[in-house]
Order: structure tokens, then C-alpha cells, then sequence
């Protein structure tokens, strides 16, 4: 799946989930966005919100706090110019239909969040928009995941729309995700649904991101602070810090290293020891000229410099043209054809 210039087939692409940990800061917004891309992560996403799109209007509180973490269309442009200056992706889930028209022009994918995996009219218009989407699977089941799968392809197919990629998130929707309900194995079930699987981490830490590369998520996204006693908004305590960043994006790239190519092809570091390991057709006893090999005249030794196992029916009924001794491999050239 190619995001930007960013094959998920070729890296998994990790993503600094910056989200509202700036609280309204755009110069701590900006800082975010150096810190993620010296740690070594590949993307920095944000949240676009426009507070009375999201919640009623009795939620003084939580309007209230939006408001403060909310920014304009031409601060997010800015955020943007820094990642690109920094060389990382940027991205932005968008909480509502209106801002994908100006938001469209700033990203090359678009993240829609668990909350809103069933918010049907955004998700077509999103679809609409023909760019790569990355869809977080909290809260649902393998059947939801197979109906959004449908719609998303059928709204491309409708408007001619060529495949731009399709990726699903495995998703625990608490924060923070106990350890024992990270359901890390679900990310095997998303494999199967022929989309790109990735994981939305969650959970306290970074084992379960750096694991979930092993069970086959090739884009982790995990939320990113500068500090996890930066306030006592919630997202800040289940973050990573920038040295936890670092250390994901270390972990990351060696499990990489460890999981290789799934081509099943002999590696460099075997060759030097593959005769060595392998046996060559072999006699059990001494063999004189003229005598007829049969299959119990035979044992098979190391090392493979002969004949290799299967290819018995080249010696087998044949009769030799030299004397052999016990133990000897026996060769094409030693029989009188």
C-alpha cells in the first residue's frame, strides 16, 4: 500500500499519533513534529475537529476543551509544511464531512477513527476523495470489518474509482488497553480480508507495538506526548515519549530485520553449509566392476558433493563400470551406461 512516496510493503510505517496532546499549542504542535521525526518515525498525525460537528451542545465541558485543542485551516498547513521539512508523512482524522474539502488538499491518506467506523456518510465521502484510507477497527467485529471492506470498495468502484488502498487497524477502544485485552492475534483475522493490517496501540508502553509487526501489522499508530505529565488530559499518561518513540522505531526496525522475506529462499548465511549438511547417495559395502546396484546396496552420508537423495533411480539396476568401496558416493560416471 503506497501512502505518499511510502510503501507499507517494503517498511512498516510508523506513525506518531500527536492527536490533541498540544492542547491548542501550535508552537508545542510544531516541536511535536520534530521530536517524532528525530525519534524515527515516518508519519505524525493529528485530529481535525470542529467542536459542534462532534458533541451536543449541553456538553459545555468537553465543547469547551475542543475549542482550546482545535485549529484553523492555515495552521494546519503550517503543521504540514513542517513535516515535510522533517521528510515525514502528514496526516489528519477528520471528525466531520466539511473539513475534507480543504483537509484533502493537505494529506495523502485519510485516518477514520474507531468512533466513527460506522458514520457511513463519512466514510463514503472519504472514499470519494480516492486516496488510501487507514480505517481503525474499534468497537467491531470481523463482520463489521467485511461490510466496510464492501462499501469502501463498491463507492470506488462506482465512481471509477481505482483501488488506492485499504487499510484496517486492529483497535482496542480504552485508554489505556489492559495487557490481557490487546487482542493482538485479531490483526491475523484482518490479513485475511486481503487489506493492509496495521495496529492502533493504545495499550500502556510499547511491547504490544513492536509485537504486533510480528503478527503481520505493516502501519502502527501510537499516540506521541513530550512529556506524560505534560496536564492531566488523558492521553498524555498512555503516550509515548519521545524516548519511548525512539525506542519503537528501534524495536520496529529490528523485528523487521528478524521476520526477513516471507519468499522461502535459501540465505546467504546457509550456502557455505549446505553440502556439508546434505548426503549423497552412497554403498554400504564394497562393490566390485560389473556388479548391479540394488536399493539395499545403498546408504545415504554426508556430505551432499554426490548424487542428492531422490535420485536413486539414476544408480538403482545399473551396472558399475569401477570398483567402489563402503561408504563411497556413488557418481554417473562410475557406472557402465
Amino acid at each position: 500500500m503506497k501512502i505518499g512516496n511510502f510503501d507499507t510493503d517494503n517498511k512498516v510505517l510508523i506513525i506518531a499519533e500527536i492527536g490533541n496532546n498540544h492542547e491548542g499549542d501550535f508552537g508545542l504542535a510544531l516541536e511535536m513534529i520534530d521530536a517524532a521525526a528525530e525519534a524515527g518515525t515516518n508519519a505524525v498525525k493529528f485530529q481535525t475537529i470542529t467542536p459542534d460537528r462532534l458533541v451536543r451542545p449541553s456538553y459545555n465541558n468537553r465543547l469547551a476543551q475542543l475549542e482550546k485543542f482545535s485549529f484553523k485551516p492555515d495552521q494546519f498547513a503550517k503543521l504540514k509544511e513542517r513535516a515535510d521539512k522533517n521528510h515525514i508523512l502528514f496526516l489528519s482524522t477528520p471528525f466531520d464531512l466539511e473539513v475534507l474539502e480543504w483537509l484533502d488538499d493537505l494529506v495523502p491518506a485519510f485516518k477514520i477513527s474507531s468512533g466513527d467506523n460506522n458514520f457511513w456518510p463519512l466514510i463514503q465521502k472519504v472514499a470519494l476523495k480516492a486516496k488510501p484510507v487507514l480505517l481503525s477497527l474499534g468497537l467491531g467485529e470481523i463482520k463489521q470489518a467485511i461490510k466496510l471492506k464492501s462499501f469502501i470498495e463498491n463507492a470506488w468502484s462506482n465512481c471509477a474509482v481505482e483501488d488506492p488502498g485499504l487499510a484496517f487497524l486492529h483497535c482496542v477502544v480504552s485508554y489505556p488497553t489492559p495487557e490481557d485485552q490487546a487482542s493482538l492475534s485479531n490483526i491475523y483475522s484482518i490479513k485475511q480480508l486481503q487489506v493492509t493490517p496495521g495496529y492502533s496501540d493504545h495499550t500502556i508502553g510499547t511491547k504490544a507495538a513492536e509485537l504486533s509487526v510480528a503478527c503481520g501489522a505493516r502501519i502502527i499508530e501510537k499516540h506521541f506526548t513530550l512529556d506524560k505529565h505534560y496536564s492531566d488530559f488523558r492521553d498524555h499518561q498512555l503516550s509515548a515519549d519521545p524516548k519511548d518513540l525512539e525506542n519503537l522505531c528501534s524495536a520496529v526496525r529490528h523485528v523487521e530485520k528478524l521476520l526477513g522475506s516471507s519468499v522461502s529462499i535459501m540465505q546467504e548465511c546457509e550456502k557455505g553449509n549446505k553440502e556439508s549438511v546434505r548426503r549423497s547417495i552412497s554403498t554400504k559395502c564394497d562393490m566390485v566392476v560389473g556388479q548391479i546396484v540394488t536399493f539395499d546396496d545403498l546408504c545415504w552420508l554426508r556430505p551432499g558433493d554426490g548424487l542428492a537423495p531422490g535420485l536413486e533411480d539414476s544408480v538403482v539396476g545399473k551396472k558399475l563400470a569401477v570398483p567402489v568401496v563402503q561408504g563411497m558416493p556413488l557418481l554417473p560416471e562410475h557406472f557402465d551406461y
